[in-house]
């Protein structure tokens, strides 16, 4: 396994936004770690299936997701991300604009790919 650089973790990061805003059930599958662990902006805990669940059923639509102040930490095969984006979109047919941060932890497996174990998102005030 090749050693993790910050090319490979923006690209996954990319990936990762193209996939939320297509609500692209298999990518994001394949980003996600099946033991994720995401707390979102309210504090909710969610599982990766009620993610997948959310776009799936388009509870969950995002139209605009542009990302800024992104900084990336990596220390072997794990990789903290931590990036601002400006979302727009709808959650149960709400309509939601705001300014965030997420933090992600990234994991290399051995076969070189990235998936997200654990992610918290935060409203910025």
């Amino acid at each position: 396994m090749n050693e993790l650089n910050e090319a490979q973790v923006l690209n996954a990061e990319e990936r990762l936004r193209l996939a939320m805003m297509d609500s692209d059930v298999a990518q994001l599958d394949a980003l996600l770690a099946d033991d994720l662990v995401f707390t979102n902006h309210l504090g909710h805990l969610l599982s990766k299936q009620a993610d997948l669940a959310a776009h799936r059923q388009r509870l969950l639509t995002i139209t605009e997701l542009h990302a800024s102040e992104q900084q990336v930490r990596i220390n072997g095969h794990v990789a903290v991300v931590s990036v601002r984006v400006q979302l727009t979109g709808t959650y149960h047919d709400t309509e939601t604009h705001g300014d965030f941060r997420f933090t992600r932890v990234w994991v290399q497996s051995a076969d070189g790919s990235l998936r997200v174990i654990a992610a918290h998102s935060g409203a910025v005030a």
